[in-house]
């Protein structure tokens, strides 16, 4: 990472494009602890210096056994007296608009906030939503919604299908700016809406009378109702939003259709929500509030877990894996997530547009391996591919080099180095951009290392904020190497390979291939599963050939949930509604709390510690992991 010789710099915070000393400028620690940091991810046997050091455990309480009534839920005299979840959620959402919203976190969000024709059950599957039920026509291309009578939204007015029609066609208008609108492509005329050649009116979905959607495809699409409890596909207010434009979201203003309503949002601090009474199934919502919290550092969020002020974290330090795994096992959640972990380069400007060679070097010299097991430390698994494998019926198309040793690798990293312009005399420098997050800096710094000792470029790292991060990506004005990462919308390869249309809102690549454009239309049209399955696979190929992206890992989720808190399952989707989660009474008395100054000390792949890291990690999503 040093630009001269060895590894001995550290990446300065840039929030808002700027911090203390200034944008673009680093913090030097001594050599000798640059190569001893390398060394130790390197060298078998060797200690990181991200390795948890020895604390007291907390002592967590023991729930009572849950006893279910004949209604399905828990008995009332096991519940606890107070019914508010509160929940760490990552990055600040920069939106409530389910339209607008990007990332993970926001997600979460829209998820209690909102529901679409479709909705989530707590082991993933796809079930009834504000639909309560539909017909698919034989050949695949029309599917009628028919609206439960009750639905309201939370205001009182009721939901009907002119509000679903209303927001398709919004989310599908280019000037609505929605940067999953394409998302909805599968309907009819959504191409050439995207295109500007029809306007929003004309998209394929009508209401039959008030409570009757029909939407036809182009089509057919075998994820299409998982497509519709996506952000994107939610119904807004129209009223509100003609009322106050963008202001529509702020609490007092926001209505929504969902299991929850805004009751208050207090920027950078948290989000308050409260039981929808209007909600068509309110009488089966026990929680009474949930209130999500915007951490930017994961250890804070760590410590107020065990202080016992969260129920439930968005992720944990991942440096305390073992420590976890040793004290906390009855809290700590570890299971796999649909979504990969990836680096992505711009090629609209130098030095990768047009450098082939160089992408490939850069992608051929980083040890996935060493980054799973000794950065990152959760049980991710090392990845060449775009879309995570165990999809039924599709088979990735896994590059050669995957099955070579990693001094193979390496050795064609540099001879792509060299046919690339670059060498020992003439070294790349190049910015690697991230946004804030513990494991995002212990990622960046790793690869900025491998990327020195391998090739011997010069990295230059930068932090920036979340929402500052995606403004900068979108506009591929100043980015060169980013952090990426997508969490499937839905269990098919299309939600990842439809990234990088030319014209997706998230090609942040700023990736154009008239033949990959072509082969994304042919596999929306291809009505057979097996000829479906080979253009997928045709597709990632060419994006990987194409070097786009340099993938690391396939995602893992990873928290802590409190033991009183049930009604939630693990599922690979990660969705988890509030709407089926309660608190049950403790056997053991109240957890014991933890003083934030007694709690488990953080450390760095660098061996420093650095306040300004938060735990941000995924979205996506799909959703763009934050």
């Amino acid at each position: 990472m040093n630009p001269r010789k060895a590894p001995d710099l550290l990446p300065v915070n840039a929030h808002s494009g700027s911090s203390e000393n200034g944008p673009g400028k680093y913090l030097r620690f001594p050599l000798l602890a640059g190569l001893v940091f390398l060394a130790a991810l390197v060298l078998p046997g060797c200690t990181s210096p991200t390795d948890e050091l020895d604390e007291p455990a907390p002592t967590l309480p023991r729930p009572v056994e849950v006893v279910l009534g004949e209604d399905g839920l828990p008995i009332e005299s096991l519940l606890a007296d107070e019914q508010v979840l509160h929940r760490g959620n990552g990055e600040e959402p920069e939106t409530l608009d389910p339209h607008l919203a990007e990332g993970v976190p926001a997600a979460n969000l829209m998820r209690d906030l909102f529901e679409g024709l479709t909705s989530t059950a707590p082991d993933g599957q796809v079930i009834p939503g504000a639909a309560r039920r539909w017909d698919i026509s034989r050949d695949g291309l029309t599917y009628t919604f028919y609206l439960r009578p009750e639905a309201r939204w939370s205001n009182g007015d009721r939901l009907t299908a002119d509000d679903f029609v209303w927001s398709f066609r919004r989310a599908v208008n280019p000037e609505t700016g929605a940067s999953y609108g394409r998302m909805l492509s599968p309907v009819k005329n959504a191409e050439a809406i995207f295109a500007g050649e029809r306007p929003p009116e004309d998209l394929a979905v009508e209401a039959l009378n008030e409570h009757t959607i029909q939407i036809r495809l182009q089509a057919p699409t075998p994820y299409f109702l998982g497509l519709l409890n996506q952000p994107t596909t939610y119904p807004v207010h129209r009223e509100s939003f003609e009322e106050y434009g963008s202001g529509h979201v702020r609490p007092g203003r926001l209505v929504s259709n969902g299991a929850f309503a805004l009751d208050d949002w207090q920027v950078r601090s948290r989000i308050d929500l409260e039981r929808n009474e209007y909600y068509w199934g309110a009488d089966r919502v026990l929680l009474d509030r949930v209130v999500y919290y915007p951490f930017e550092d994961e250890s804070t969020e760590f410590y107020r877990f065990r202080a016992g002020d969260l129920q439930w974290t968005y992720q944990v330090p991942s440096n305390q894996f073992r420590w976890l795994k040793r004290n906390m096992e009855e809290a700590l959640s570890v299971h796999p997530w649909f979504g990969t972990y990836f680096f992505s380069f711009n090629l609209t400007r130098e030095p990768f547009q047009g450098n082939l060679a160089l992408r490939r070097a850069l992608n051929l010299a980083i040890n996935r391996e060493i980054l799973t097991e000794r950065v990152s430390q959760f049980g991710e698994i090392p990845t060449y591919n775009l879309i995570p494998e165990g999809l039924p019926g599709y088979e990735p198309p896994v590059p050669e080099y995957a099955d070579w040793s990693q001094e193979r690798r390496e050795e064609e990293a540099r001879r792509q180095y060299h046919l690339a312009g670059y060498s020992e005399r003439n070294p790349l420098t190049v910015e690697l951009r991230y946004n804030t997050g513990e494991n995002h800096r212990k990622i960046a710094v790793s690869i900025a290392a491998m990327w020195k000792e391998a090739l011997g470029v010069r990295t230059r790292l930068i932090n920036e904020e979340f929402r500052v991060f995606l403004q900068n990506r979108a506009q591929r004005r100043v980015t060169q190497v980013f952090r990426a990462g997508w969490i499937g919308d839905y269990q098919d390869p299309y939600t990842f390979l439809e990234l990088f249309h030319s014209r997706h809102g998230r090609n942040d690549a700023g990736y154009k291939s008239p033949s990959y454009d072509r082969l994304l239309r042919q596999i929306s049209e291809e009505r057979i599963p097996a000829r479906r399955a080979r253009l997928m696979v045709e597709a990632e190929r060419r994006l990987l050939a194409d070097q786009v992206i340099l993938p690391v890992y396939v995602y893992m989720t990873r928290r802590l949930v409190h033991p009183t808190l049930k009604g939630w399952q693990e599922n690979v989707m990660d969705y988890h509604l509030s709407k089926y989660m309660y608190l049950v009474r403790e056997t053991t008395g109240d957890a014991d709390q933890v003083d934030e100054a007694e709690s488990v000390e953080e450390g760095f792949v660098d061996g420093e510690s650095d306040e300004e890291e938060s735990g941000d990690e995924t979205v996506g999503d799909g959703e763009v992991d934050a």
